[in-house]
This record gives structure tokens, sequence and C-alpha cells, in this order.
């Protein structure tokens, strides 16, 4: 009997927070309009990170290769500077 009741107050406690959950869910809905602009500004987003991403991995190639010509196969063929 007691498990029974156990069981029965775990449906009933996760039944409610289910529906507390789907209240709290906000519905938000999508205008055509607001579509069509989204549409729209994707290339040009994916065009702006495309080229933020290039100018990240040449400042790091850079900084990269910089670090790299004062180790050490670079320095005991060219004699420190």
């Amino acid at each position: 009997m007691k498990k029974l009741l156990a069981i029965i107050f775990l449906v009933v406690v996760f039944s409610l927070q289910y529906v507390a959950e789907t209240m709290a869910e906000e519905k938000k809905t999508i205008t055509p309009q607001e579509f069509v602009t989204t549409l729209s500004e994707v290339p040009n987003k994916v065009g702006n990170f495309i080229s933020s991403e290039v100018d990240k991995t040449k400042e790091y190639q850079k900084k990269s290769w910089a670090e790299m010509k004062t180790k050490w196969p670079w320095t005991m063929f060219k004699g420190k500077e």
C-alpha cells in the first residue's frame, strides 16, 4: 500500500512539474515579414563571420610564426640575434 501511494505521489509531482513547464514557455509567433528580414540578413552575417575568422587565423599564424622563429631549429642555423 505504501509503495502504491509513493508511486501515485511521484506521478502527481511529475505531472504538476510538466504542467508548470509548459505554462512557463513563451509562445512566440514569427510574422512573414520577420522571417524574410531574418533570411535576408543571413548572407551578410555569414560573410562577416568568415572574414572575422580569417582575420583571427591570420593574426594567430603571424604570432605563431614569430614565436617559432625564435625557437631551436632556426637559432641553431642562423645564430642568435
